[in-house]
């Protein structure tokens, strides 16, 4: 007896009904004196077995799932970082720069303060 749950029913798990159905009409009659109530039992319980595992599969497809979300999820928190004090260095180094020109190029205020280069009179 077959006991796979990927294979249709085993001819012992069929339902009451099912097994009826497949007898001829005399042999129904001497059936449904001698018929189990276990078997019914046990069709119930290989459904439910068939369910548990179909249940067990989903779930552990579902925690795959979740497991390569959550390492996706670390490798974007880890690739911000990286951005993140990438630009910090940038801004510190842009700031460095910025403090280098102002100290080269006096600025708009002492420009102004100092004299005009005297001008050149030509004789006419």
């Amino acid at each position: 007896m077959s006991t796979s749950l990927d294979s249709p029913l085993p001819s012992s798990y069929r339902s009451r009904q099912d097994f009826l159905a497949s007898l001829p009409p005399w042999r129904r009659l001497l059936s449904k004196l001698n018929w189990h109530p276990t078997v019914e039992l046990k069709v119930q319980q290989y459904e439910l077995e068939k369910r548990l595992q179909q249940l067990r599969s989903e779930t552990e497809q579902m925690q795959k799932e979740e497991m390569q979300r959550e390492i996706a999820h670390e490798q974007r928190m880890q690739q911000l970082a990286s951005d993140t004090e990438q630009l910090r260095k940038e801004n510190a180094r842009e700031a460095e720069l910025n403090a280098k020109i102002a100290a080269l190029w006096p600025s708009s205020t002492s420009s102004s303060a100092q004299a005009p280069p005297p001008e050149h009179d030509s004789p006419i």
